[in-house]
Formats: structure tokens, C-alpha cells, sequence
């Protein structure tokens, strides 16, 4: 009697462990969600996908940080270049605008897709960023004067 009581004492503590990491999960995506339609988020690359080739992982903090006002990108470059680098820059993806485009479309699965299309960064066309329901995400990087790219990671809520 006293091991069926047991098992019976023990499946209920499963059953509520269960139910409260349910409840984190949703509330992680609910605070992802919003931040998203807010606009205040940071994409942290730990990969990086060139369009001529292999998938190389980051060892630095490269990040894009969106928030209302702007959009400020850290980002490195591997990659075909089609005009020579202005005198003083590193060949980056490294800017920061305060005009831009943003758009955000709800996908199937809970996931997003988000494009944003800075108008005073000189050399972005545009940056896609597809993010997951649990922040797992790609951005591709379409530029006027280079081969297109893209990093994968995570978004974050900022707070």
C-alpha cells in the first residue's frame, strides 16, 4: 500500500514539475513575441554562413541590437567584396540607422519573420531576420557591394 501511495505521490510532483516548465516556456515566448513587435531586441551571431562557402563559428561577441529609434549593427564580413572598403574600415558589417523599414510577419509554425531596410546605411540593402518560436534565428545581410551572408544565433528580449 505504502509503494502504490508513493508512485502516486511521486507521478503528481512529475506531473507539476511538467506543468510549471510548460508555463516558463510560454512565458519566454510571450516576452519574445513582444519584444519583437516592440522592437526592442539584441540577435547574438555565433555562426557565420559567407554565400561562396563553408559555415564559420564566431569567437567574439557580434550582435545587432534593434530598439524603436534604431538599429545598430556589429557584425563581421567574410566574403566577395565588389568595390574596394572606404579608407579606415575593417570590412564589417558595422553601422548604425536611424531611418529604416520595419516589417514583421507572423509565420506558420509561431515563428517570425522580420525585414528591416535601413535607409542611411550606405552599403545595407536589407536584413532578414527569420526567428523561431523559442529565439533560435538566421539573418541574411543583402548589400549593394558584396556578396550576401548569414550569421545564425539567438534573439533575446532587451529589457
Amino acid at each position: 500500500m505504502k509503494k502504490i501511495a508513493l508512485a502516486i505521490m511521486l507521478m503528481a510532483v512529475l506531473v507539476c514539475v511538467l506543468h510549471a516548465q510548460d508555463n516558463k516556456k510560454d512565458n519566454a515566448q510571450q516576452q519574445l513575441a513582444t519584444a519583437i513587435q516592440q522592437q526592442r531586441y539584441i540577435f547574438n551571431a555565433q555562426s557565420a554562413s559567407p554565400a561562396g562557402g563553408g559555415t564559420r563559428q564566431l569567437t567574439s561577441e557580434y550582435n545587432i541590437k534593434v530598439v524603436k529609434d534604431s538599429v545598430i549593427s556589429f557584425l563581421p564580413y567574410f566574403g566577395r567584396v565588389y568595390t574596394a572598403p572606404m579608407p579606415g574600415d575593417d570590412g564589417g558589417i558595422k553601422f548604425t540607422s536611424v531611418k529604416f523599414d520595419y516589417t514583421v510577419v507572423a509565420g506558420k509554425k509561431g515563428g517570425w519573420t522580420v525585414s528591416i531596410k535601413p535607409k542611411d546605411a550606405e552599403d545595407i540593402r536589407e536584413l532578414t531576420i527569420s526567428i523561431s518560436k523559442n529565439g533560435y534565428s538566421t539573418v541574411q545581410v543583402i548589400s549593394n557591394t558584396r556578396q550576401a551572408i548569414s550569421f545564425y544565433g539567438e534573439v533575446i528580449p532587451v529589457k
